[in-house]
């Protein structure tokens, strides 16, 4: 079993940074692909980036391109999410998930999920 813990969400004015921190608790194998979703109110959950475990191959929805970096630290079972030049429309609880093999960007393939941190970007 995997368990998911996120953190590092809050509220930022526009243009500024945060960096969201994933920990990743149990069993996991060199194949897992790791993502981060949102899900800002009254809509559906959305891709915004993935990473594999080994290799560190990443994928990024195109609305964050150039302004948000996943990465991740193999030691310490970490996933990140750097998320820079952020902007109002970027308010949405961002979650941390986990799948078994390689990366997706459909949220139904990702079997684990975290409990969500808020990000609130003001104007």
């Amino acid at each position: 079993q995997v368990q998911l813990v996120e953190s590092g969400g809050g509220l930022v004015q526009a243009g500024g940074s945060l960096r969201l921190s994933c920990a990743v608790f149990g069993y996991t194998l060199s194949s897992y692909g790791m993502g981060w979703f949102r899900q800002a109110a009254g809509k559906e959950r959305e891709f915004v980036a993935s990473i594999v475990w080994s290799g560190g191959s990443t994928y990024y929805a195109d609305f964050v391109k150039g302004r948000f970096t996943i990465s991740r630290d193999n030691a310490k079972k970490m996933v990140y999410l750097q998320m820079n030049s952020l902007e109002p429309e970027d308010t949405a609880v961002y979650y941390c998930a986990a799948r078994t093999y390689g990366s997706s960007y459909s949220p139904q393939s990702y079997p684990y999920w975290g409990q969500g941190t808020q990000v609130t970007v003001s104007s």
